[in-house]
């Protein structure tokens, strides 16, 4: 591959694989408003799979109802449309990454910094009263689902970009674009779209390496801010928070006198407790205050 190796192309040679009927069916009743619970609960109860997923996650401490649900049905009218059709369809996308042996890359890792980044994305959302909080988890989950592609396809080129990174020391998004003249976001966004799925989600994908262009007006575009301010989390193999700086920055700027970034943080470290025995993730071995803690200290020596 060389650098002006055409991203369309190696993605349209890549066959990607194709989304579950189930996540299909979903994402077209959410195209009609007047689709509930019932119409919803349909393609999920017709997919023995995802309706276990379902409600092991509504049953799951993250929610904490008192009582065990049972019913689908039921289900999406507790805890919202948006919540489970995201659910599925992050479910979907996840069962559909391919492994591949590259270097450092670790697919279970990548999940890992994919639900802390989309639980941080849902916190500032909501914080900031916005409607589709549960649609900015959803993208911030998603945002580097083109890198298991991405590591499949090109080999050892990308496995030396993985490595290249260094632990954090060098954004993965500034090797690609100097490797191949495009990034994981533009491949995620192109994705996303082969996918059909809502072009909010693609355009939140595909923007999440965008901060500084959204920041001088944030609130013309909290949305992609807080998409794009998840992308600065460390990942949890990394020992140092190198964009520590450039996150605190934006952060405040975003949430102007709101909870200090410790506190998020703690939210997220508590949430990602109750939310990862649903998808199997075992906890980070550091959590997000600790490094962030330590990263402090470090900056004051």
């Amino acid at each position: 591959m060389t650098q002006n190796t055409s991203l369309k192309d190696l993605l349209a040679g890549a066959q990607l694989p194709a989304l579950p009927q189930s996540a299909i069916r979903l994402l077209e009743l959410a195209q009609d408003p007047e689709n509930g619970p019932a119409e919803f609960a349909v393609p999920i109860e017709a997919d023995p799979g995802l309706t276990g997923q379902v409600l092991r996650f509504v049953n799951s401490s993250y929610f904490g109802f008192s009582r065990e649900i049972s019913n689908v049905k039921l289900a999406i009218t507790l805890v919202g449309i948006r919540t489970i059709k995201n659910f599925a369809l992050w479910s979907a996308v996840f069962s559909l990454m391919p492994n591949p042996k590259s270097g450092p890359f670790d697919l279970k890792s990548l999940w890992q910094d994919s639900l802390r980044r989309g639980l941080f994305a849902r916190s500032v959302g909501k914080h900031l009263g916005l409607k589709d909080a549960e649609d900015l988890f959803a993208a911030a989950l998603l945002q580097d689902m083109a890198v298991p592609l991405l590591a499949k396809e090109l080999g050892d080129k990308y496995r030396t970009l993985i490595e290249g990174r260094s632990e954090g020391q060098a954004r993965m998004s500034d090797l690609e674009r100097e490797t191949f003249g495009w990034t994981h976001a533009e491949a995620g966004g192109v994705i996303a779209r082969g996918w059909s799925l809502p072009e909010a989600f693609a355009e939140l994908i595909e923007s999440h390496l965008d901060l500084e262009d959204y920041l001088a007006s944030p609130e013309q575009e909290p949305g992609r801010v807080a998409v794009a301010l998840s992308a600065l989390l460390p990942a949890t193999a990394d020992e140092s928070w190198k964009e520590l700086e450039r996150f605190q920055s934006g952060y405040e700027k975003v949430m102007k006198g709101g909870p200090t970034v410790a506190e998020t943080l703690e939210k997220v470290d508590a949430d990602y407790e109750e939310f990862a025995p649903v998808l199997k993730l075992a906890n980070p071995s550091v959590t997000l205050v600790e490094l962030y803690n330590q990263s402090l200290q470090k900056a004051a020596t």
